[in-house]
């Protein structure tokens, strides 16, 4: 039986992470939160880490389980906390590094514009690659028809 590529993108900021796992026939959401959503106020007593998700190591390895086996991925998100969980990846999860294809900006979209945006990505990936036409599929967004 052929393989149906699964293609993730991931959304997050410093209070949750959206991921969305794409395959020909489907798409699964999941949510991951931060441990504590306000870690930006900073306290100099009794504080786990210096009150940045960039410590948060915890939150950053649920992401990746979330993603763990995709063919191709894509992390997307406002501020810098995509740049940490990129940081965390050189260091933590070499093969899921070699996986991902970007790491871009984008600010509070819904659910139908990020999949929009991370479908426009992965075609012109696509493109760069040998063609596999199970990843087209993927990228139509679900649809049986090849």
């Amino acid at each position: 039986m052929p393989h149906d590529p699964t293609l993730a993108v991931v959304w997050l900021d410093f209070h949750q992470a959206k991921i969305f796992l794409t395959k020909a026939e489907d798409v699964e959401t999941k949510r991951i939160k931060a441990d504590t959503p306000h870690r930006q106020v900073h306290h100099k007593a009794q504080v786990r880490g210096s009150g940045h998700v960039r410590d948060d190591r915890t939150y950053f390895e649920a992401i990746l389980a979330a993603v763990e086996g995709v063919d191709a991925w894509l992390i997307l998100g406002p501020g810098g906390t995509k740049k940490d969980l990129e940081k965390h990846l050189e260091s933590h999860a070499g093969e899921l590094k070699k996986k991902l294809v970007g790491v871009e900006p984008m600010d509070h979209p819904t659910d139908g514009e990020l999949l929009a945006h991370a479908r426009k990505v992965f075609k012109a990936y696509d493109h760069m690659i040998p063609h596999d036409p199970r990843i087209a599929r993927a990228l139509r967004g679900g649809t049986a028809r090849g």
